[in-house]
């Protein structure tokens, strides 16, 4: 019987996980009925970084593309400004936010189609509200796979090629999903002469440098709204699985070459532990009967019960700064994890033995939490807002091949002098390191590299510090600021994001077709302009500020000086400007 000191995400969450069908999730877009109108917007979390609620005057849910061409041609006669919705909401910063209270968002909820899979060609069309597991499901129909995707299949085609979402290799065109898309269209405001809408239809070789393309496939939705996309599939194949786990004093070294040797690699680390899990992942070419499975286990519907207890136990160990105690629920999260194969079973029932082998249909993404039916909330996805469950902060960042080592050895290096300190990072599975590959997108990864996802306890208390909040800010900062990492568009916090645009080799490309494209700026917002760099940065100076990725303290005030917490330099990279608790307070709450 776990007790309730360490019942956290450990293995006691997995006693949680419910056969039954969780609460579908909530619709993020709520409107005064019928019109639809008078509307505010979220995320699938309930809560953007500065937690504010988005307004909106209307929101519109197109089901073909002559639907979307009225819509964006009136909003533009009328000078209103817009942002496209997906299905689900999955980015946690506010790119779906229009100025002001009067703006339109115009939902891809509906426009759901596959439209046509051609075989021959290799080539699936589908509308740009499709998500990952419609392409996955019905490509492998026709006897076609996506290469590469993202974890979670519950992401739309648009959402993903707005955000730059990809999964993990650096082999062929690498991970991520906009470099598989061979043509798209999209809808952006006009002038009087075109009916206040223009429809451009892009292909990879329309032009010699195809400079609208390379804008469009990473576009933070300030362009337009993706109508449709064309993407290029390979004949379907089966992956071979298997997961090791090693000690993770050499991670510097083989991180940089294990991608090159796996073509689905990736690694879990838990530095605290000193352990690093390794998925050796290829193709696999015999013809065996082998039917395995891949069903992520946070991805799971979820008792509401057990995700409410998990959290309160949460809270108890931050509020009485109990280290051990988060140590002790990560040891037993990692060892549930490992245990358990993350979720792989070799028929679709029970995991039995390495290698997992089975079609890339059934392995590359997941998220059973979605196949839901109602059932009061007794159960749902780990992360739905209307139940007392996770809520956390993501920091995801890519780091250039060859900084990757410093970098591990940083972090290692802080986590010598706080041996226990990252056991916050590893009550949420460690640190995920996909691989990624340089693409030819504007706002595309500009090298090889490999992307750092932590997640992490976030206080539903605004101005509530976190335990070693110093460190991940240090870590943070370490990689953003001393080897120039590029943030994940669709997962991270406002300091992430403060001067990244610099970083962008041809971002004045990217601005020169975004004027072309929306001139008045009706896709754009005062956050984007800023994440641009058009408009000042994106840090919010205010008391508290630093506690929630806002802005880097400079100042006190920024943190929580009546908890203990002052602004101090880091402990390894002393141009860190941190949060530590420099006083024998240990409250967090």
């Amino acid at each position: 019987m776990c007790t309730f000191r360490r019942f956290l995400r450990s293995s006691c969450l997995f006693l949680f996980i419910s056969a039954v069908q969780p609460s579908p999730p909530e619709d993020h877009i709520k409107c005064n009925a019928p019109k639809n109108t008078n509307c505010t917007i979220t995320n699938s979390y309930g809560t953007f970084p500065d937690r504010t609620i988005c307004k909106a005057g209307a929101t519109e849910y197109p089901t073909t593309e002559e639907e979307l061409i009225g819509i964006i041609a009136k909003a533009t006669k009328e000078k209103r400004k817009m942002k496209v919705a997906t299905r689900y909401s999955h980015s946690i910063p506010k790119l779906v936010c229009p100025d002001g209270e009067d703006g339109l968002l115009i939902s891809t909820k509906n426009l759901d189609k596959v439209l046509e899979i051609d075989a021959e060609s290799s080539t699936m069309t589908v509308q740009s509200g499709v998500t990952l597991r419609q392409i996955i499901n019905e490509g492998a129909k026709a006897g076609l796979a996506l290469p590469y995707g993202p974890y979670w299949w519950g992401l739309t085609i648009g959402g993903m090629m707005s955000t730059g979402a990809h999964g993990s290799s650096v082999w062929g065109n690498g991970s991520a999903v906009h470099d598989y898309v061979v043509s798209l269209t999209m809808v952006s405001p006009g002038g009087i002469e075109d009916g206040y809408v223009k429809v451009r239809r892009l292909r990879v070789d329309d032009d010699d440098d195809n400079s609208e393309m390379n804008a469009a496939k990473v576009s933070l939705g300030v362009l337009g709204v993706i109508s449709k996309v064309s993407l290029k599939m390979e004949p379907l194949f089966k992956r071979s699985i298997t997961y090791v786990d090693k000690n993770d004093s050499d991670l510097g070294d083989e991180a940089v070459s294990f991608g090159y040797k796996h073509e689905f690699a990736d690694v879990s680390w838990y530095p605290s532990q000193h352990k690093a899990v390794y998925r050796i992942d290829d193709r696999h070419f015999s013809n065996n009967s082998a039917n395995g499975l891949y069903d992520s286990i946070p991805f799971r519907s979820t008792s509401s019960l057990g995700l409410a207890l998990i959290r309160t136990s949460e809270e108890s160990q931050e509020s009485l700064g109990d280290a051990e105690g988060k140590c002790i629920s990560a040891r037993l999260v990692t060892t549930t994890l490992l245990k358990s194969a993350y979720g792989l079973t070799n028929n679709g029932i029970v995991f039995t033995r390495y290698p997992v082998i089975g079609y890339q249909n059934k392995l590359q993404s997941s998220g059973t939490c979605l196949d839901s039916h109602e059932d009061a909330l007794v159960t749902a996805c780990p992360w739905d807002p209307r139940i007392k469950g996770e809520y956390f902060h993501q920091t995801t960042f890519s780091i250039r091949m060859s900084d990757v080592k410093n970098f591990i050895q940083d972090v290692q290096q802080l986590v010598q002098l706080s041996p226990k300190a990252l056991c916050v990072l590893e009550q949420y599975n460690g640190i995920l390191m996909r691989y990624v590959k340089a693409s030819s997108a504007y706002l595309g990864k500009q090298e090889d590299g490999i992307d750092f996802d932590f997640t992490y306890y976030r206080s539903k208390d605004p101005m509530n510090p976190r335990l070693y909040q110093d460190m991940l800010e240090e870590i943070e900062q370490i990689a953003v600021f001393k080897y120039q990492a590029l943030p994940h568009w669709g997962k991270n916090r406002n300091v992430a994001f403060d001067g990244a645009i610099r970083r962008y080799k041809k971002a004045g490309e990217f601005l020169k077709v975004k004027k072309k494209y929306d001139l008045s700026g009706l896709f754009s917002s005062e956050w984007t302009d800023q994440v641009l760099g058009l408009k000042g940065n994106v840090s919010i100076i205010k008391e508290g500020c630093a506690l929630e990725g806002l802005c880097i303290c400079s100042e006190d005030v920024h943190c929580a000086p009546k908890k203990g917490y002052l602004c101090r330099p880091g402990k390894i990279y002393k141009s860190a400007r941190v949060c530590s608790l420099v006083t024998a307070k240990k409250s967090v709450d």
